[in-house]
């Protein structure tokens, strides 16, 4: 039960960091702290007290199905940590050559150049 609150937790401030931060490297920050949460509460979701990897061995799928973990949120969060490691590269990189255009990182600024 802790781990789910405390997954919502850092989803709730990863969403206050997105949503009311101007920096955008504190708004990225923000990203990977919201993605971890969710990521914390995939895992805590497939795990089983005892349970055992999901290997299929001698022992047969009848105690695999009664005893393993579920495999589906491991999956899924592998991929989805594969994903937010490629949207926070590209990003940065964003972040980056915005600031040596422009010479901030602030949103509000960064707003006001539209043309």
């Amino acid at each position: 039960m802790l781990v789910y609150v405390i997954s919502m937790l850092m989803v709730g401030l990863g969403a206050y960091a997105l949503m009311l931060k101007e920096n955008l490297i504190k708004k990225m920050i923000g990203l990977g702290i919201m993605s971890n949460g969710i990521h914390l509460f995939l895992i805590s979701v497939g795990y089983k007290i005892g349970g055992v990897a999901p290997i299929l061995k001698q022992a047969g799928l009848e105690y695999l199905a009664t005893h393993s973990v579920d495999p589906v949120p491991q999956a899924l969060v592998m991929t989805s940590i594969v994903i937010n490691i490629s949207i926070t590269a590209v990003a940065l990189s964003l972040i980056i050559q915005a600031y040596r255009k422009t010479g901030t990182i602030e949103a509000d600024k960064l707003r006001s150049l539209r043309g």
